[in-house]
């Protein structure tokens, strides 16, 4: 069995699991068509069902990433993608995934053993295009289920989360 993507005008309209016989005797074949789609590929390489490990065999990499409903899939580059989340991303030609400007902050947690606090972080398109050095932007959320809750909002200075 296989999964196949249906596509209509560069837009993936359904997804489906059958077998390459099943799409060539049963299925229409109109404009835009079934296009076989791989389970386990995603950001261009194919990775084992445990979905940490890459493949040996990268040959079973099928365009770029699983189709899924909604998906564009680019005829040209022969690859599945989402639409462009925000105006600031770059479409990454390899793995045909969305890159934002600013890469992702690695303080994730307060650092203490254990964690009380965990920064929970959105892209702020807005901030970005009012100040292009920022971008991401967190609340910190209290894990340990004291009271003492922080509802400030921080931004992201490439370096360390700072309060508005």
């Amino acid at each position: 069995m296989a999964h196949f993507a249906k596509v209509l005008n560069g837009k993936v309209v359904n997804v489906i699991v059958a077998e390459q016989e099943f799409i060539d005797t049963f299925i229409d074949n109109s404009p835009g068509g079934w296009i076989k789609t791989s389970y386990n590929t995603r950001a261009g390489k194919h990775w084992e069902s445990d979905n940490t490990t890459e493949s040996a065999d990268q040959s079973k990499a099928l365009r770029k990433n699983f189709a899924g409903v909604g998906m564009i899939y680019d005829k040209t580059r022969d690859a599945f993608y989402i639409e462009k989340p925000y105006a600031s991303f770059t479409l990454n030609e390899t793995t045909c995934t969305w890159e934002c400007p600013i890469d992702m902050p690695t303080v994730v947690n307060d650092g203490a053993d254990p964690v009380v606090y965990m920064w929970y972080m959105i892209w702020d398109e807005e901030l970005y295009q009012s100040d292009n050095t920022k971008g991401w932007t967190a609340t910190k959320k209290n894990l340990d289920g004291s009271a003492n809750a922080d509802t400030a909002t921080y931004d992201w200075n490439g370096t360390s989360w700072v309060a508005r």
